[in-house]
């Protein structure tokens, strides 16, 4: 069952990143400057961050399989508009469509997995849809891309729409939402009132905002770079080929895969690893990027370049941390709400960066080095809220523990 599900999740995430593949064929196509390319991104990413608590109320009331198969829907046809856009205007509204599906996936996928694994299996089924999410994406880099310079535009965009056809269906035939006899207890329709209690108990829960902090600071500096930004700026900035370009973009997705399956161990193992975890992945991200930036020169040497995307493939696993503090802190009947509150925090930090790049690249003339100095402020706003949060996070989970220790003594005596 939640192999069903992931398939869904991967074929988003290879509509999602699609476009980081085929920048600089878009300026060509649409004839756009900087600016306006990253609009594309910044408005698919705006629909996905405003949909995120819309979509984890709906997975609470309606169950994962209603809200995939409406996802897979969307998504589906915002790429294949894609393809057929014809002008710029409908281009962004093909992306906007697709990013309304996109956001449907993760959450849905989310709490497929605490239907189906037990709670101790949940920072490592995390990490492993976080892992074949990133196998989309390399499916962007290395198929779509030979596609998109081998076919053409149209048929690379329109053929890829199939794989968003073959999951709906699969998921229609295949998926179920929980295990026979683990039914969850029924919701009783109480509108406004109950989807404002969900927002606000769940984030009322110091849990769930530093898992937003966490995911906001962890996942954006590799999200822009393979997005959008990262093709260009090793063309244009640093001299490489296309196709060495693909190669380290490449590299960032194998990275994250390899890290995503080490992270999910440590974590499982040691729940005290993720802040030194989401911290540390945080600091070599600001570390390498500093060094490339500030290298003398034109051009930064490839090995610091392989270093760098070595470490970006350690954001997306990193980001995952973040459900991993929201999830403990909330019952069953919230964690599609809070999931959501979470994954709300790197796709707004995403946005926010893919706008400030396209903006500062204008204004100085493609000058990368400025332009990819918004990465730190981002990330100083980000750690600055994590440090703020963490203690009164580690005293809920203490209270939680001692709590549930008290009722497990407790039980026994009940029943003799």
């Amino acid at each position: 069952m939640w192999g069903v599900g992931v398939a869904v999740y991967f074929v988003a995430v290879v509509f999602r990143t699609s476009l980081g593949v085929a920048g600089l064929d878009a300026v060509d196509r649409f004839h756009v400057n900087a600016s306006a390319l990253s609009t594309f991104s910044i408005l698919q990413l705006l629909v996905y961050a405003g949909m995120q608590i819309p979509v984890g109320l709906l997975v609470d009331r309606l169950g994962t399989k209603k809200v995939l198969a409406i996802g897979a829907l969307l998504f589906t046809a915002g790429q294949l508009g894609f393809a057929f856009s014809p002008s710029y205007g409908t281009a962004l509204a093909s992306r906007a469509l697709l990013g309304c599906g996109d956001a449907m996936t993760f959450i849905s996928v989310l709490r497929l997995g605490t239907r189906w694994f037990p709670a101790r299996r949940g920072p490592l089924v995390g990490q492993l849809a976080g892992l074949v999410g990133m196998a989309g994406n390399l499916v962007s880099t290395l198929v779509l891309a030979r596609l998109l310079h081998g076919v053409g535009w149209t048929a690379a965009f329109a053929g890829s729409a199939l794989l968003g056809v073959v999951a709906l269906v699969l998921m229609l035939l295949l998926l179920k939402d929980h295990p026979e006899g683990y039914e969850p207890e029924p919701l009783p329709h109480q509108g406004a009132a109950y989807v404002r209690r969900q927002i606000a108990r769940s984030w009322r829960e110091p849990g769930t905002r530093l898992g937003l902090w966490v995911h906001f600071t962890t996942q954006f500096p590799a999200m822009v770079f393979l997005l959008l930004w990262g093709l260009p700026f090793l063309v244009e900035a640093q001299g490489l080929s296309r196709a060495e370009a693909g190669e380290l973009l490449t590299l960032v997705v194998l990275s994250n895969m390899a890290i995503g399956l080490v992270y999910g161990q440590i974590i499982a193992r040691r729940h005290t690893a993720r802040l030194p975890l989401a911290l540390g992945t945080v600091g070599s991200t600001a570390l390498l990027w500093a060094a490339t930036l500030a290298w003398p020169g034109d051009h930064a040497p490839v090995w610091l370049l392989i270093v760098l995307c070595v470490v970006l493939g350690a954001c997306g696993p990193a980001s995952m941390i973040g459900f991993d503090f929201a999830r403990p802190a909330n019952p069953p009947e919230r964690q599609g709400t809070a999931s959501g509150i979470t994954n709300m925090g790197g796709f707004v930090a995403s946005m926010t960066t893919l706008f400030a790049i396209g903006v500062l690249l204008d204004a100085t003339g493609d000058d990368y080095r400025v332009a990819f100095s918004a990465v730190f402020v981002l990330q100083a706003l980000g750690v600055a809220q994590i440090l703020r949060l963490r203690g009164r996070v580690a005293r809920r989970e203490r209270e939680r523990l001692v709590a549930s220790r008290v009722e497990t003594v407790h039980v026994p005596a009940k029943s003799a």
